[in-house]
């Protein structure tokens, strides 16, 4: 966490030496990052790739490792900041103790921990994780009774945590998260589907919707551009992925201004032009960069294609006419 520049930090073992990897990760992330000792499960080389997005009031870890227990000591735990922790695993299996209570209920489940109390996590095969570290004023102000997801597992068909998961996976990688405002904003959405995930009730709810509902849409949008070549791509299709009905997906577009369908195409037909301009497409028909987008009726993506750039897509694969957007 952090109130200056946004930063993304990778960190692998396969950086270092073999024997160094161990001790050199104990320094570097259980004892500077995350106010604990590793003590590895297993005699093979121990293996981590972990990725750190430094965010104002939140700070992802996503990656993968090799068994280990993670033991945060009170000793340890004298210089860690005033946080709430929230682990999501991925894969694997995993075990999270704190107040001798156990709080991970499998694959996709959650647990939540105060990184002030003594706690022992630990990942019993190799597996991957999420793991976001938040200001507890921040959570406070949104959850007041936040504390009260300490003691159980957060299991992994609860809404606003399975909304949560596809929200990070939407933006952990975006390069835009280097901007200030992405980041203040990207941080807001997930400390609202934190708080919801904690349980938020009442006006704190609600406040707390209103920014889930920019990130579904968010996760939404981000599905929608995987999936943009093919033609099977609806919002029923969509709806499904996310567990929602179609007719909530189009009343999120519609409250942005457009619509479901406006929006797939304005991308479908971006993704076309983008192709027709890049020389390592040029091998490929005009038709086939079409289809490959979406497309399977070429006389309505040509009609399409001029209506929205004013120009055909010969004249943009020859450079006759100007982009509307440069």
């Amino acid at each position: 966490m952090q109130d200056g520049q946004p930063r993304r930090i990778r960190i692998s073992t396969d950086m270092f030496p073999d024997e160094k990897r161990l001790a050199l990760w104990r320094e570097a992330h259980g004892r500077d990052i995350a106010q604990a000792d590793i003590d590895p499960r297993t005699d093979d080389p121990f293996h981590v790739d972990v990725t750190f997005n430094l965010l104002p009031n939140v700070a992802i870890a996503s990656g993968s490792r090799s068994p280990a227990h993670d033991r945060a000591t009170r000793e340890l735990l004298q210089d860690a900041g005033d946080i709430v922790a929230v682990s999501i695993f991925r894969s694997g299996e995993a075990t999270a103790t704190q107040f001798g209570q156990e709080s991970i209920g499998g694959v996709g489940s959650a647990s939540a921990l105060t990184g002030g109390d003594p706690s022992v996590s630990a990942l019993t095969t190799d597996g991957s994780f999420i793991t976001l570290a938040m200001s507890r004023s921040a959570i406070a102000e949104l959850a007041p009774d936040y504390a009260a997801a300490f003691d159980q597992p957060i299991p992994a068909d609860d809404p606003a945590l399975r909304l949560l998961i596809k929200y990070l996976d939407a933006v952990m990688t975006a390069d835009e998260l280097s901007h200030p405002e992405v980041a203040r904003s990207v941080s807001t959405h997930i400390l609202d589907l934190v708080a919801l995930v904690l349980g938020a009730r009442g006006d704190r709810a609600e406040t707390a919707l209103g920014g889930a509902k920019a990130a579904r849409l968010k996760a939404l949008k981000a599905d929608v551009m995987s999936m943009l070549g093919s033609s099977a791509l609806s919002s029923e299709l969509i709806a499904g992925r996310h567990g929602i009905s179609s007719r909530y997906v189009r009343k999120l577009f519609e409250q942005e201004g457009t619509s479901f369908t406006s929006f797939v195409l304005g991308e479908r037909l971006t993704r076309v032009r983008r192709m027709l301009r890049d020389s390592r497409y040029a091998h490929l028909t005009i038709a086939q960069i079409a289809q490959a987008s979406g497309f399977n009726d070429i006389s309505y993506f040509n009609r399409a294609f001029r209506r929205h750039f004013g120009a055909t897509p010969t004249d943009v694969r020859e450079e006759k006419s100007p982009s509307p957007d440069g």
